[in-house]
């Protein structure tokens, strides 16, 4: 049941992330990805919000699930690195958080050219 309920959520919030992002880029016409930061910052304050709300309460899993894992890692993932990132700098380990960042930033983008790299046009 809790695969469904993190299923609902994903799709709600992938929904969600395209909606807002396109608002936002349509609103602002700007050359800048304003869209995905907006939607990254957002997502970034809502599992804030969540992961405090939930602070201690082991009765509310389903829900929890639904909205953290479900929601906001439909929404961005993002949102779901950032915590991580808090959890490590909130218990002092301030070098595996900066290590954690810059990894995360250096190789994501790396494992994104190559995979482009990789690809082939759907049409050539």
């Amino acid at each position: 049941m809790i695969i469904l309920l993190i299923g609902i959520g994903g799709a709600i919030g992938s929904i969600a992330r395209y909606l807002l992002g396109r608002a936002v880029q349509g609103a602002l016409h700007l050359e800048f990805p304003i869209g995905t930061f907006v939607v990254n910052v957002v997502g970034c304050l809502v599992i804030g919000v969540l992961a405090k709300f939930f602070m201690n309460s082991q009765t509310e899993v389903p829900l929890r699930a639904t909205l953290m894992i479900g929601f906001c890692g439909g929404f961005t993932t993002f949102s779901s690195f950032s915590l991580d990132t808090l959890g490590l700098m909130r218990g002092g380990e301030w070098g595996k958080a900066t290590l954690y960042v810059v990894l995360s930033c250096l190789v994501c983008v790396a494992a994104t050219a190559a995979g482009y790299a990789m690809g082939r046009p759907l049409n050539p």
